[in-house]
């Protein structure tokens, strides 16, 4: 059965996209409660759906209060603590009893555990789970996202879970157990940022060499070098029309963002006692990106711009 209530705290780059999906194609008789620290945010929702579908709350309690399913996404794990744990408005402040509690959050994993311990001590009928998500802001418009779940394929809750977050994405993968979603995204998140980087530079190697930029997006297409980043995110402009990178790297995942998951994902490495010889560099590439007034809240793939990439390509292959 669909749930007749669902709240959802967070509306920013993913979770405003991710919201507007959901209302549009919960049942007409399921209520979405929301909730977000910028009333624009709210607002901006509201707009975008029909008359009375959307209801503001004024707290993360109030939502969870009159929700039988929460998501949440928000910037970080400072963020995730102060939206369940505060004491007087947050998630666990309000009767989470029978409630599952879904945070699609990108943050460390010890945050994500104690939340879970948190939730447990308070009321064990309740359920949370981990269930970042990849795909980027165009993934979250088109609701093509990938979630993957903190949760067993064979948990009695699972079939809730999937046909939820199928409103919002396209594929939907149990990682096992709790705090697993994470330990997926950071790994995959720490692989698809070195691929960017590697890219970026080969692309722009060729290009100083005379290449057309073009022809070796087909090439790496059908070749050893496919990537989704190729593909779908070039980081060379005017390549993918709908990339970031064609326009002005407006939108996208910012640079800023990808720096603080790789940095996730490499602390989460060093602690299981995994070996990384591309970490250091990455760090780096990111760190100083995102410190780069040219490339600074632009898409992570911005790496190019940084790199010294020729944006301008069109202009000399033509002449």
């Amino acid at each position: 059965m669909e749930p007749r209530s669902v709240g959802f705290i967070g509306l920013g780059t993913m979770g405003l996209p991710m919201a507007k999906n959901l209302a549009e194609k919960l049942p007409s008789e399921s209520k979405l409660f929301v909730f977000d620290v910028f009333a624009a945010a709210t607002s901006n929702l509201e707009a975008s759906q029909p008359s009375g579908r959307i209801n503001i709350c004024e707290t993360a309690a109030e939502v969870t209060n009159r929700a039988d399913i929460l998501i949440t996404i928000v910037p970080a794990g400072a963020h995730v603590r102060k939206v369940f744990l505060d004491e007087t408005a947050g998630v666990l402040a309000a009767n989470i009893k029978g409630k599952i509690l879904i945070d699609c959050s990108t943050i460390d994993t010890e945050t994500s555990r104690l939340v879970a311990e948190e939730v447990r001590r308070k009321d064990q009928t309740a359920f949370f789970c981990d269930a970042p998500i990849s795909g980027g802001s165009l993934g979250a418009e088109k609701g093509t996202l990938t979630f993957m779940v903190g949760c067993a394929g064979n948990d009695e809750r699972w079939p809730t879970l999937e046909r939820l977050l199928c409103k919002m994405g396209k594929s939907i993968i149990p990682c096992g157990k709790q705090s697993m979603g994470l330990v997926a995204k950071l790994s995959n998140n720490y692989c698809s940022g070195l691929i960017a980087i590697a890219t970026a530079e080969a692309m722009n190697s060729a290009m100083r060499a005379g290449m057309d930029p073009r022809i070796l997006a087909k090439i790496f297409s059908t070749s050893t070098a496919q990537s989704t980043i190729c593909d779908k995110w070039c980081p060379v402009p005017g390549i993918t029309p709908d990339a970031p990178s064609s326009h002005g790297y407006k939108g996208g995942f910012k640079v800023q963002l990808m720096y603080k998951d790789f940095s996730l994902a490499v602390d989460a490495a060093k602690s299981a006692g995994a070996t990384l010889y591309l970490a250091d560099a990455g760090l780096q590439v990111y760190k100083e990106a995102s410190e780069d007034a040219r490339c600074a809240d632009l898409d992570s793939r911005v790496v190019f711009r940084y790199l010294g990439g020729d944006e301008n390509w069109k202009d000399s292959v033509l002449n």
